[in-house]
């Protein structure tokens, strides 16, 4: 009996929330940001950073917990995480980052099993500034690497930067 009881006032609660009226949309504005992804501009927005420093200049809240999603390296191949690399430039020789993965296609059909807002940032240094130019892609950045053009080097600041659609 009791059991009813229930099952009813789940079922009456449940009607309930669907013959009220659907909330209007809300929006709100974030700042829209342009990176590189295998030779194309993806645009993303970026809501929260493990450092300070970075998360005033992003103008995104500063959240130092996000640290804790990296794992301790080296990590060993079986262990998966969250977190994706995102190649930035930090002595501007480049204005836009470089992200290894974005959705295809961006939103709930996302197919790209890979794909993560979290982002590990990795520094793109130059040996000789003078030399620099635009990288649009990871295998563009592996390749300068191996040619001994730039270094690349792991930082310990996570970033959660959604890629977004392009604006209209």
């Amino acid at each position: 009996m009791k059991h009813n009881y229930v099952l009813g006032m789940m079922l009456l609660v449940l009607l309930s929330a669907c013959s009220q009226k659907p909330m209007k949309q809300k929006y709100v504005s974030l700042p829209l940001h342009e990176a590189w992804f295998d030779d194309e501009i993806v645009f993303y927005v970026t809501t929260d950073v493990s450092d300070r420093k970075m998360a005033k200049v992003m103008d995104a809240n500063y959240v130092p917990r996000l640290r804790h999603t990296i794992p301790k390296y080296p990590k060993p191949p079986s262990v998966r995480t969250a977190l994706e690399r995102v190649y930035g430039f930090p002595n501007g020789t480049q204005k836009r980052n470089v992200f290894p993965s974005v959705p295809d296609p961006i939103g709930p059909e996302n197919r790209d099993k890979q794909y993560s807002p979290l982002w590990l940032m990795y520094n793109v240094i130059w040996a000789d500034p003078s030399q620099a130019y635009v990288l649009t892609s990871e295998g563009a950045i592996y390749e300068a690497e191996a040619q001994g053009l730039v270094t690349i080097e792991r930082t310990n600041i996570v970033v959660n930067c959604p890629v977004v659609h392009p604006p209209e």
